[in-house]
């Protein structure tokens, strides 16, 4: 297989040796090893976790491995798009299918990220918080995968400011720019709350979003 400048800047897994894949697994076995690779690859980086340490976790040979995925990169690419089905479902959770009006569904769902990132709730962290920067100039398949799914929830958030300016709840006539900037914004705020260590970038863009929605800013 051939690979790119920027694929071979990846921590390459496709040189090792390894077993011929076993064509008795199922789909699960897939699904398995992104899970357990999303856990892995959200704390510790996707350059930061290794073959051998995703194995491991897992519980699965390297054939296993090598029969749903090529390469290293191809994994990544796949990982960021279970990720994303599987977030879409739960933003939608809230802003299509929450309770109170929309400007209320926004909110709860700044409200669950700023718990999430703050380390409040410990689970399903963000992966584009984690991702972007280190894989973006790495590879393009994983960068545009990153995108995509952003582009998917931002237009999830905008369907919800649209849903708030029909029923009153929230002060607005523009919603797609209102949209990305806040996505925008939660991104930029979730870096800076890992570099303080500290919430306060995530309580500034939660009021942010209350003004922003509220049409006082």
């Amino acid at each position: 297989m051939e690979y790119t400048s920027k694929s071979r800047r990846l921590d390459d897994w496709s040189n090792l040796t390894y077993s011929k894949p076993m064509n008795d697994k199922t789909n699960d076995t897939r699904l398995h090893v992104l899970d357990v690779g999303y856990q892995l690859i959200v704390n510790n980086g996707f350059n930061g976790v290794g073959l051998s340490q995703l194995l491991k976790e897992a519980d699965v040979p390297k054939g296993s491995f090598y029969h749903y995925f090529k390469s290293k990169e191809q994994f990544g690419e796949a990982l960021i798009q279970h990720y994303f089905e599987t977030y879409i479902s739960r933003v939608e959770t809230i802003l299509v299918h929450g309770e109170g009006n929309h400007y209320q569904r926004i909110i709860s769902y700044f409200t669950r990220w700023s718990q999430i990132e703050n380390g409040t709730c410990n689970a399903h962290k963000c992966l584009v918080v984690k991702l972007s920067a280190e894989v973006s100039d790495l590879s393009d398949p994983m960068r545009q995968a990153l995108l995509k799914g952003a582009e998917k929830v931002t237009h999830t958030i905008e369907q919800c400011i649209v849903g708030g300016i029909d029923d009153g709840s929230i002060k607005l006539e523009e919603s797609q720019e209102t949209a990305q900037n806040l996505y925008s914004m939660w991104l930029g705020a979730s870096l800076l709350s890992k570099l303080s260590q500290s919430s306060r970038s995530l309580e500034s863009a939660l009021n942010l979003t209350q003004q922003i929605l509220k049409g006082k800013n």
